[in-house]
């Protein structure tokens, strides 16, 4: 497949995900044809949106979207999924932490905004941080499925889940409770809502002991939202299979609906190599490995099983590792790619 590479510098960093803009009003307010919504990995939510737009002349330019979270201004980093549901753009955090570890509450976020609010002014955006409410959930669905989890290894588990407690214990923070010595460190990088109104995690990290890709169906994320303040449930765990090579290791790191009902997804490597990943020092197989564009249904299950999902390969897209978005818009593909200090989107 050819692809045509158009880099942008958009505050300095890079791009995670890439989301297409729904909202013709914003469209027109930028004279553009068409446009995707990005988050830099860097920094707080509210000053990491970025549009990329293709102008009506065929131009593409970028756009580092204003945003104030108010009282939650600051307190957030590292946002990595995007997914549209009734009217909102939803951004979720990794709920992870640095490459060595502890795992970080302000990355344990879900915030979101209306796309309308971007045509003029501060965009405003509500941001919940769930003190690792969802972790729990999670953690607990992933032990209740069938699935067989790689085990952390020590080195993750001391630095990510037994260090992690140790500070929140001595801090007195009331979120201690809800981590075990037990968990596996969640790397979430890929998000899409179904049409019965869960969404879909992409979970980067953990993966299956045979190295595939694990999502968590979650209920309840808008409810995080109303007054009432309800917290998301996990529903189960789904394990994507046929799509990864024998002896690799890979996570999700993007999920789009399709117009047939169905999914994209780019799958790669579990954690970056060369940056310190204490993931990689126990897994080392889970880092050279390049992405893939793939497929899949809800509905395709094997031998019955709806929790084993069956894939199919539609591009490989070596030699890159750091693919962070697709979007797939009148039959042809987009990817952004992790890159140092610019964005960079691969048009097909």
């Amino acid at each position: 497949m050819t692809v045509r590479l158009v880099e942008f510098v958009v505050a300095g960093n890079e791009a995670s995900d890439l989301l297409p803009v729904r909202s013709a009003a914003l469209l027109r307010a930028y004279g553009a044809r068409r446009g995707f919504w990005t988050v830099l990995d860097e920094g707080p939510v509210e000053r990491c949106l970025a549009l990329l737009l293709e102008r009506d002349d065929g131009e593409w330019t970028a756009r580092h979207v204003r945003a104030d979270a108010g009282v939650e201004n600051g307190r957030t980093e590292d946002g990595e999924a995007l997914a549209h549901h009734d009217g909102w753009v939803y951004a979720f955090g990794s709920h992870f932490g640095s490459k060595a570890g502890p795992l970080r509450p302000r990355r344990a976020f879900v915030a979101r905004f209306r796309e309308d609010d971007a045509v003029a002014g501060p965009v405003p955006v509500h941001v919940v941080r769930n003190s690792f409410r969802l972790h729990r959930a999670v953690n607990d669905a992933l032990a209740a499925s069938p699935l067989t989890l790689l085990p952390a290894g020590e080195r993750v588990r001391e630095r990510f889940i037994v260090e992690t407690l140790a500070r929140g214990t001595v801090r007195e923070k009331s979120w201690v409770s809800r981590l075990a010595p037990s968990d596996l460190p969640l790397n979430v990088e890929a998000a899409a809502f179904t049409p019965a109104g869960t969404v879909l995690l992409g979970l980067r990290f953990p993966v299956t002991d045979a190295g595939e890709p694990i999502l968590v169906e979650v209920a309840g994320v808008p409810g995080m939202f109303t007054a009432e303040r309800a917290w998301p449930r996990a529903l189960g765990a789904y394990v994507l299979t046929g799509v990864t090579p024998p002896g690799q290791l890979t996570g999700f790191r993007a999920i789009t609906p399709t117009a047939d009902g169905g999914y994209a997804a780019v799958i790669g490597s579990i954690d970056a190599l060369g940056k310190g990943s204490v993931l990689l020092d126990d897994h080392p197989g889970g880092g050279e490995v390049t992405s893939r564009h793939v497929r899949f249904r809800l509905d395709c299950g094997e031998a019955g099983d709806g929790r084993r999902l069956v894939g199919e390969q539609v591009a490989d897209l070596a030699p890159f590792h750091h693919v962070e978005g697709v979007a797939e818009l009148d039959g042809r593909p987009f990817y952004v790619t992790d890159e140092d200090h610019r964005v960079a989107l691969w048009v097909g």
